[in-house]
């Protein structure tokens, strides 16, 4: 009977054990899986126009410290000036991106007249400075492929817009120093003095998007390394057609954190941001039905992507 008893209890302890284990590191959560992009009809037609129907967020603005982000623009801040606008001022609209990227990817065949009677034709009810993107789908990949990330730049831009631009321009004055960033057949580099390094197309009609790794353009090179190849661009794009959307004169103010589109300034905050309209002159959305597309849709193939690409997203990962 004693032993009988001692084997009882040691059976005890050892569930009372198991469940204190278990209640501690319970399994992970099982989250559904998504179709994929192809599977399902796009968003864009299935959504009443977000003129004035802008995220809720918190009501204090974040604080982000300047490392943070530093981290945070690194992977944009060698971005020619008026792309980086295009792309800080549409991170403030992030339930906008996803179907942008989809409707991009659908006809990543069109450029320049034809996707902007595209745009035109569609009626999408996007912020034009979402609009401003579709010529630039592997951009807007980026976005909508990491949306935390996306999230917290627009948030960042909303809450403290000078710091987010001082941190470009610290990360700009490292890649500077190192030999990185340079002039060449793409962009003008223009160092105007501390905290006023401007990166600018050669022909403002085309914009080049730089590939990079900010793990080595932000870093002293190694014995040997050569530095000229590690910013690449993809093809040109077209943007004089684009005009309507933001793409008639994009420059910063770097010194006053100010945001130039279409030569007005850019004025959306924490405080504004539910109702602030661009102060320049956009097409509106015309009411067109969108079960009829006016135009072919292809399927979408993104570039392929260098290795020091996939090790840098690894690291990120990590």
């Amino acid at each position: 009977m004693k032993r009988l008893n001692h084997n009882s209890t040691l059976l005890v302890a050892v569930a009372l054990a198991a469940a204190s284990l278990w209640g501690q590191n319970p399994p992970p959560p099982q989250y559904p899986q998504q179709p994929p992009y192809g599977q399902q009809p796009p968003y864009y037609g299935q959504q009443p126009p977000y003129y004035g129907q802008q995220p809720a967020y918190g009501q204090q603005p974040p604080n982000y410290p300047p490392q943070q982000l530093d981290a945070m623009v690194a992977r944009i801040a060698l971005y020619p000036d008026p792309l980086l606008a295009q792309v800080l001022t549409a991170s403030t609209f992030p339930n906008q991106i996803p179907d942008a990227a989809g409707w991009a990817r659908a006809h990543a065949y069109l450029n320049g007249d034809g996707l902007a009677r595209a745009i035109q034709d569609d009626g999408l009810p996007w912020d034009p400075s979402v609009l401003a993107l579709l010529p630039f789908p592997t951009v807007l990949d980026m976005l909508s492929g990491d949306m935390g990330w996306t999230q917290d730049l627009g948030n960042a831009v909303l809450a403290n817009r000078g710091a987010v631009m001082d941190a470009a321009q610290r990360q700009r004055a490292l890649a500077l120093n190192y030999g990185y960033l340079r002039t060449g057949g793409q962009i003008r580099v223009v160092n105007a003095g501390p905290g006023d390094i401007e990166i600018l197309p050669l022909d403002p009609a085309f914009v080049y998007v730089p590939y990079y790794d900010p793990y080595i353009v932000y870093a002293r090179p190694r014995a040997g390394f050569f530095v000229g190849g590690a910013i690449t661009f993809g093809p040109r794009i077209v943007v004089g057609a684009f005009a309507p959307w933001g793409w008639g004169g994009v420059v910063f103010g770097w010194r006053d954190h100010r945001i130039l589109v279409n030569n007005r300034p850019w004025e959306r905050t924490w405080v504004n941001r539910q109702t602030y309209v661009h102060p320049y002159v956009a097409p509106r959305p015309a009411v067109v039905d969108h079960r009829v597309e006016r135009h072919e849709l292809r399927e979408y193939r993104a570039p392929e992507r260098r290795e020091s690409d996939r090790g840098r997203d690894s690291r990120e990962r990590r």
